[in-house]
C-alpha cells in the first residue's frame, strides 16, 4: 500500500509523517533543529539546517516504512522568510521567523502614513512585523541581501520546494502567499504596488501554484529518493483546517497551542475586511475529475496565550510542576469561585487587538486556592475562543454548528466541556492530533489520486465522541458577561511612567 508523506516544518522542529490510503497515520520522525535570538526581538533560524533536517527525517522514515512513497505533501511555519542566490541555491542571510519584531518602528511608519488603507482592501492583514513583507524588506535594506536576478524570496514551503527539485521549481501557493502582504488574495496575484510599498522586487518572489497540485518532483543528488512527487502544500494553520475537513463555509477548527488559532471555512468569496479578524486564502484546490478547480477562504482569529498562560503557572508562578497537572488540578474544584485571568502577557489578539493590555488576575480572595487559579487559566481559554467564534459568525453569517479541535491543550476534558458550554455548540477533539501534517498530506494525495474529492476525505474524518453543551446556557453567558468585565479592565489598564 502507497503512503503519503507530510513535511511539516514548524518553528522549532521539522516532521515526517506518513498516512495510507486509509488516511491513517503509520509513522513518523522528529527532529528539532537551532533558535538564534541575536538581540531582544529578534529570531532567526538557519534555513541550511532546516533544510538537512528535512533530509534526515525524511531518509529514516522512508527506511522505516519500506513502503511505495505516492507523493509528498508539504506543511510550514507561516510568514518566516529566506532569500538565497539562484545560482548557488545558498542563503544569503538566515530566515528571519514570524516571531521577530524587528520591523515593528517600520510598521508603525508606514501605518501612520495611511499605509493599512492600501494594505487591508488587498492582503487582510494588519500592518504588523508578523507578516513577511517588512522582513523582506529589512534583508534587502539592513541584511545586506543583494537585489538582482540571482534572488529568490521565499517562505519557507518555497525553500524546501526548491531543494526537493534540486533548483528546479521555485514556487509556493496562496495559503502562504496570503500571509506574505504582498499577495492580493482578491486577484490572487502578487500586488506591484505592495512589493512596490516594502521594496520587494517582484521578479525575487516565487511562482503562485494551487496547493493542492503536482509542483514538481524529487531529484536523486538532495539526498532523497528521486521522482517523488510534491503535490501539496499549506501554510500550517490552513493545513490544520484542511486536515479538520473543514471544507465547508461556517465549519471551524481552533488549534490550542502555546496560543490559539481559531480558522473558519467562509467559502469561494472573498470577505471584506472585518475588524478584529484576519482574512486568508485556506487553499486553492487544483480540481479532480470530480471537482472543479476552486480557492476558498478563510477568517482567522490569532489568541496570544492559551498554553503559555499554563507555563505561567508553572515557571512564573510555580503553582504546578508540570504543565499536564493543570487540568486535574482545575478539576478539583467546581468552580473559579469568581475568579478571572485575562492573559494579556503580550496584550490581546482577536478580536481584540490591542497590545497595550495587561494581564489581569481578578476576583480572589482569602479562600482561592491554586486549584481556583488553574480552573481560571483553562476557562480564560474558552473565554477567548468564544469571542473569537462569535466575531467570525457575526462578521460571516455562518453560525457554527461545530467546533473541531487539535493543539496540545485539547488533550484536556475539562476543556472541551468548557468550551462546549461557551460556545453551545458540540466540540468534537480529533481523533489524529497531527492535524496539520494530515491537511499536507491530503492535499498532495487528492492531488496525485489517493483520494477522488475532498468528499472522500470527509469520510475519512474521525473525531473522539463530541462533547455536548450544557442545556441551560444561563451559566456561562453570566460568567462570559463577567469575563468580558475582566476584559475591559485589562485594557483600561494604564502603566506608570
Amino acid at each position: 500500500m502507497a503512503v503519503v508523506i507530510a513535511l511539516d516544518a514548524g518553528t522549532t522542529g521539522v516532521r515526517a509523517f506518513a498516512v495510507d490510503e486509509a488516511g491513517a497515520p503509520v509513522g513518523y520522525r522528529y527532529q528539532e533543529f537551532t533558535q538564534h535570538f541575536p538581540r531582544p526581538g529578534w529570531v532567526e533560524h538557519d534555513a541550511t539546517e532546516i533544510w538537512t533536517s528535512v533530509v534526515a527525517v525524511t531518509n529514516r522514515l522512508i527506511t522505516d516504512l519500506e513502503q511505495p512513497v505516492a507523493a509528498i505533501g508539504i506543511t510550514d511555519q507561516r510568514e518566516t522568510v529566506v532569500a538565497w542566490s539562484r545560482r548557488t541555491g545558498r542563503p544569503y542571510h538566515r530566515a528571519i521567523v514570524w516571531q521577530d519584531r524587528r520591523t515593528a518602528a517600520r510598521c508603525d511608519a508606514l501605518a501612520a502614513d495611511g499605509a493599512l488603507a492600501t494594505v487591508r482592501p488587498a492582503t487582510g492583514l494588519v500592518l504588523d512585523p508578523y507578516f513577511s513583507a517588512s522582513k523582506a524588506e529589512w534583508l534587502l535594506t539592513e541584511g545586506g541581501v543583494p537585489a538582482g536576478p540571482d534572488l529568490c524570496i521565499g517562505t519557507i514551503d518555497a525553500w524546501l520546494l526548491w531543494n526537493l527539485t534540486g533548483g528546479n521549481v521555485f514556487a509556493t501557493e496562496p495559503s502562504n502567499a496570503s500571509r506574505t502582504m504582498l499577495y492580493d488574495i482578491r486577484t490572487l496575484e502578487w500586488s506591484d504596488e505592495l512589493c512596490d510599498l516594502f521594496s520587494v522586487p517582484r521578479s525575487a518572489l516565487p511562482e503562485v501554484l494551487p496547493s493542492s497540485g503536482r509542483f514538481g518532483k524529487t531529484v536523486g543528488d538532495t539526498g532523497l529518493p528521486s521522482g517523488i512527487p510534491i503535490s501539496g502544500i499549506a501554510g500550517d494553520q490552513q493545513a490544520a483546517l484542511f486536515g479538520q475537513a473543514c471544507f465547508s463555509p461556517g465549519m471551524t477548527k481552533n488549534t490550542y497551542g502555546t496560543g490559539s488559532f481559531v480558522l473558519m471555512n467562509v467559502g469561494p468569496t472573498c470577505p471584506d475586511p472585518v475588524e478584529g479578524l484576519l482574512t486568508t486564502v485556506a487553499w486553492t484546490l487544483g480540481g479532480t475529475a470530480s471537482e472543479p478547480p476552486r480557492t476558498d477562504y478563510a477568517y482567522e482569529g490569532a489568541i496570544f496565550s492559551t498554553g503559555s498562560a499554563v507555563q505561567w503557572l508553572r515557571d512564573g508562578l510555580g503553582l504546578i510542576g508540570e504543565a499536564a497537572e493543570v487540568g486535574p488540578l482545575a478539576e478539583t474544584v467546581d468552580s473559579t469561585d469568581g475568579v478571572y485571568l485575562v492573559p494579556a502577557f503580550t496584550g490581546l489578539g482577536s478580536p481584540w487587538w490591542d497590545p497595550y493590555a495587561r494581564g489581569l488576575l481578578v476576583g480572589f480572595t482569602r479562600g482561592t486556592t491554586r486549584a481556583h487559579v488553574a480552573r481560571a487559566v483553562v476557562e480564560a481559554m474558552a473565554f477567548q475562543t468564544r469571542d473569537v467564534v462569535d466575531a467570525m459568525s457575526a462578521a460571516s453569517g455562518h453560525p457554527v454548528a461545530e467546533l473541531r479541535a487539535d493543539g496540545g491543550a485539547s488533550a484536556a476534558d475539562l476543556l472541551l466541556r468548557l468550551q462546549a458550554d461557551q460556545l453551545g455548540v458540540p466540540v468534537t477533539r480529533a481523533a489524529v492530533p497531527e492535524t496539520t501534517a494530515l491537511g499536507a498530506a491530503y492535499l498532495a494525495g487528492l492531488a496525485e489520486g489517493l483520494w477522488g474529492s475532498t468528499a472522500e476525505l470527509a469520510e475519512l474524518w474521525a473525531g473522539d465522541e463530541p462533547v455536548a453543551p450544557a442545556a441551560d446556557r444561563t451559566t456561562a453567558d453570566a460568567s462570559h458577561a463577567r469575563w468580558l468585565e475582566a476584559v475591559a479592565r485589562s485594557r483600561a489598564w494604564e502603566p506608570p511612567d
